[in-house]
Order: C-alpha cells, then structure tokens, then sequence
C-alpha cells in the first residue's frame, strides 16, 4: 500500500492538490459524479485512493452521490464529492439532508467563472452565495476559497479537520 501524503516538489493543478489533500487528511471515500472543472479531482481520486485502502464510486447523478457520501459519512468513514455549479444545484436536497442530520462530509464545489455553465455576460460569486445559503432551513455551513494549487491542498485538509464546503 503506497502512502497517502506524497512528498517532495509537485507541479500539480487545483483540482489534483485537492485530491491529495483529501488523502493527506484521512479521506477514504469518493463518490461523484463527472463535471468539468471537477472531473480531475475524481480522476485522481479514482487513481489514488485503491492505493492508500479506500473507496471511489462514480455513482449515476448528482443526488445519488451526495447520498452515498452521507451514508459513508454515516458509516465511519471521512468522505468527500467534487463537482461544479449545475451539480452543485442538484445536490442541494441532499446538502439539506446532510445538514439536517449534522452528518459531515466535505463538498468541493470547483467554481466556474460565471453563473450556471460558464461566462456568458460577467464573472460572479453566485456558487460560494449558494454554498452559504443554497439549501433549505436556518443553518451554518463552512465554506472556503482557495487561492492557489498549495492553498487547495491546505485548504481540503482543513474542510475535513472543519468538515466544509469548498467554492
């Protein structure tokens, strides 16, 4: 079994330091569901974490794989998600219910330059606005923004010590 935390110098993008944060702060289940921007950090989960003794399952939409990273949640086990803004939308019921239920797990919302698929008239903060307020109900999530490769990497390792959401 290969270690979880990799070290010496990486030249990796955002979306594989937050993988690799994950791993560096115990995660041991991925579910997700394919979304650019986010697809690399479930390809690098998908790579990694059979490696370090965890699970990765690409599940068949956007509420099922918030489901599945509850139930693992619930399990025992520190879990996470990738996806992007339309997903992000989709999984709000289940945030909800997570929420509800004060089950953590870490969601990691790799924001895109505009609202909804992309830049069609100005850059916006709508996905970090819907993180914060997005579900249903009175209630406080955690929500981070990263700077930089190295920020992501810290950053995950803190969601999963802080159990947030990351824009």
């Amino acid at each position: 079994m290969k270690p979880a935390v990799l070290t010496g110098a990486h030249y990796i993008t955002g979306d594989e330091a937050c993988a690799e944060g994950a791993l560096a702060a115990g995660c041991k289940f991925f579910g997700g569901y394919p979304i650019t921007p986010a697809t690399e950090v479930a390809e690098r989960m998908s790579e990694r974490l059979p490696e370090v003794g965890g699970t990765f399952i690409q599940m068949e939409d956007e509420i099922a794989t918030m489901a599945s990273i509850l139930g693992a949640s619930c399990a025992g086990v520190k879990s996470m998600t990738a996806t992007s803004g339309p997903d992000f939308s989709l999984m709000m019921e289940n945030i909800g219910l997570g929420i509800v239920t004060e089950t953590p797990c870490v969601v990691v919302n790799v924001q895109r330059a505009g609202p909804s698929t992309g830049l069609p008239t100005m850059g916006a903060q709508a996905d970090m606005m819907q993180a914060k307020w997005g579900s249903h109900g009175d209630y406080e999530i955690i929500a981070l923004a990263p700077s930089s490769p190295q920020d992501i990497f810290y950053q995950t390792i803190t969601a999963f010590s802080n159990l947030a959401i990351i824009n």
